[in-house]
């Protein structure tokens, strides 16, 4: 019985040893634990803008549809003007998901070298002009005129500058050059109508209104520089870590997500009703039906992100100078939830085009 006792012993201790030594070697390495599945969440933090192009989101929030799906999850929201703000606050983990622009996205998921961020869904396709002065016939004419985009590094700053790259035009003051200045969008309107500057490189609603409230014209539709028409303007983006411990919340707020897409693609005329009260509520006024039915036939909304595109983005950065080189943009994407919920829906699944993979 001693030598039966001793022979348990020493395997007691053999398997302890071996179990603190299993446990002690992923701290050796530096390693952290992957988070793990926590199920539902008590919050979730979304962020998007007041605008056109953050329909489907406006419609979630005002129609309760987020809500809905959520269930006893609590659903908190923050606007921002432009993605920029978004992404410090998604890298600051003040925020859990936000409806923002491709470009910050890549930079969101850059700067935290691929690990803080997944592109989980888009939202718009299209709706970005370059409108300018009436007496601006051609690029040529852009030479030493001032034009605004939203903010530095935004979605539209980047189409801006790299288009003024390919058209072989350098930003700055000179006379030659064109000045390019980030500004709010409601603040460009009213610069634009002071005369104090000559176009802005701005997402619907507000080429709209400078064109229709405003007398600006369309010099480029951002459209006609991609295939078929179609660019991401607006995408979901989450934390990667609150998407592992709660892929159900995520889950849900995606088919609230589609929700409102369905809803604004079944119901027009409701839907615009329900955009612009959203739009007055947060900004303090309502578009006219005009600007509203211009803005809403310039963008298309989707659940598909356009993920091929977004190497180009990538590179459109660089092109514009507001990166140094392009952001590794493999692994992005991760459309599993996405493709389950559209599954489930009976819809066409979308294709990660190779962004889900390292």
């Amino acid at each position: 019985m001693s030598t039966k006792r001793s022979i348990l012993t020493a395997s007691l201790v053999a398997l302890t040893a071996l179990t603190a030594l299993a446990g002690c070697s992923r701290v050796d390495r530096g390693e952290e634990a992957p988070p793990q599945d926590k199920g539902a969440a008590a919050e979730i933090r979304l962020g998007y803008f007041p605008n056109v192009t953050h329909a489907s989101a406006l419609i979630g929030v005002d129609q309760g549809l987020f809500a809905k799906e959520l269930g006893t999850t609590k659903l908190t929201t923050q606007t921002f003007n432009a993605g920029p703000e978004a992404v410090n606050a998604l890298l600051g983990e003040s925020l859990d998901a936000t409806f923002i622009g491709s470009g910050p996205a890549i930079n969101a998921y850059a700067k935290s070298k691929g690990e803080a961020v997944r592109l989980i869904a888009g939202a718009t396709s299209g709706g970005a002009q370059l409108v300018v002065k009436p007496e601006i016939a051609s690029v040529t004419d852009l030479k030493g005129k001032v034009i605004t985009t939203p903010q530095l590094g935004n979605t539209q700053d980047v189409a801006l500058k790299k288009w003024l790259s390919d058209e072989k035009l350098a930003v700055g003051a000179g006379p030659d050059q064109v000045n390019v200045t980030n500004t709010e969008n409601s603040q460009s309107l009213d610069l634009f109508k002071k005369g104090d500057v000559h176009g802005a490189w701005a997402p619907e609603p507000w080429s709209s209104r400078l064109v229709l409230d405003a007398g600006a014209k369309v010099l480029v539709d951002e459209k006609t520089l991609w295939e078929g028409g179609k660019f991401p303007t607006t995408v979901l983006l989450v934390r990667a870590k609150f998407l592992q411990e709660h892929p159900q919340t995520v889950e849900a707020l995606l088919r609230g997500h589609l929700a409102a897409t369905d809803f604004a693609v079944t119901n027009a005329v409701e839907a615009k009703q329900i955009v612009n009260k959203s739009l007055k509520d947060l900004t303090g006024k309502a578009l006219g039906e005009p600007v509203l039915d211009r803005a809403f036939g310039n963008i298309e909304l989707t659940l598909d992100p356009q993920a091929r595109s977004f190497p180009r983005l990538a590179n459109d950065a660089v092109t514009a100078g507001v990166a140094k080189e392009a952001a590794d943009v493999a692994g992005i994407a991760d459309f599993t939830l996405l493709n389950k919920v559209l599954s489930a829906a009976g819809k066409p699944t979308v294709d990660p085009a190779g962004m889900d993979k390292k």
